[in-house]
């Protein structure tokens, strides 16, 4: 069975390119069934794996989700990290929790999404030579 359906996963694409509209950062969303090791340390071992380090900003910002464990996590790279204000990441997870708490996973990933994209756009604002250096698509992992 699918975690999300097509309506679902449109919204979620949706949310990351409005998110990267106005920004030269990339957002990206990963999803696997469970989590088999400290939810920080999968997120960071995907977070490499998608390249995401690889921006020439170092603006990128992954949201990672195991449905069946019910974990997830946020990680910014170097650029976005060092000008957030200190909570942002903390502040951003509990907004999502608000969301995944009563079940709707949907809205609590788009919530993130919808707050990392204003972060980025305010400290990393669109640029006119600007690409879209990653994809939009949701990453689905296998839990390997």
């Amino acid at each position: 069975m699918a975690v999300f359906n097509d309506e679902e996963q449109q919204r979620i694409q949706k949310a990351v390119a409005d998110a990267e509209k106005n920004t030269s950062g990339e957002v990206r969303v990963c999803i696997e069934k469970t989590c088999s090791d400290e939810v920080l340390d999968r997120a960071a071992k995907y977070f490499t794996q998608l390249e995401m380090h690889k921006t020439k900003l170092r603006n990128g910002v992954l949201i990672y989700v195991a449905t069946v464990d019910r974990k997830f996590a946020i990680i910014g790279d170097a650029g976005i990290n060092k000008v957030v204000p200190a909570d942002f990441w903390d502040i951003t997870k509990e907004n999502m929790l608000n969301h995944l708490k009563v079940g709707n996973l949907v809205d609590g990933i788009v919530t993130g999404v919808q707050q990392a994209g204003e972060q980025l756009k305010q400290y990393f604002p669109h640029l006119l030579d600007d690409k879209n250096e990653l994809p939009d698509d949701i990453a689905f992992m296998d839990g390997q």
